[in-house]
């Protein structure tokens, strides 16, 4: 029961977000939307068979900046690569050491790293990640791993 009331609350809570709505009448849809979602999902037992899936703590609140800033830094560099007179493109793929515990914690490092632009994640293997990246210099950031420890960090 609980985890049906964590999806319910989760489902309500992300329509509320996204919708901006908020009359009684479209409160009142949203309700009864995210209370057949819930039925359907336990009716086919998808909700009674699976653990929570949040498992991480309350450093994703740290990350999210720290990443949005990370973006913002390398949308900057690869703007600068683009305009400049000669091209400082150097492309090039590498494997980098992925130390995360758990599935959710590779997905988000990869994910992560694709985000970020200049690099892409084409491959995930167990403790490594194929990158492809613009520059050499984007690989060497990302060996240094401060991208990888605050992912890590994230993980329950």
């Amino acid at each position: 029961m609980v985890r049906a009331i964590s999806l319910y609350s989760a489902l309500f809570g992300v329509w509320l977000l996204l919708s901006g709505f908020f009359s009684p009448f479209f409160l009142g849809l949203a309700a009864l939307c995210c209370g057949l979602v819930v039925a359907i999902v336990l009716r086919m037992d998808a909700v009674d068979g699976m653990p929570l899936p949040f498992s991480l703590n309350w450093r994703v609140f740290s990350y999210l900046p720290w990443l949005a800033w990370q973006i913002v830094i390398a949308n900057l560099d690869v703007a600068r690569r683009v305009l400049s007179r000669g091209p400082d493109i150097d492309p090039c793929i590498d494997w980098i050491p992925s130390s995360q515990k758990s599935d959710l914690g590779t997905a988000i490092y990869a994910n992560s790293i694709t985000l970020t632009p200049g690099t892409i994640s084409t491959s995930v293997e167990a403790g490594r990640i194929l990158v492809h990246a613009l520059s050499s210099e984007g690989l060497r950031d990302l060996k240094q791993g401060a991208m990888d420890r605050r992912v890590r960090g994230i993980e329950r």
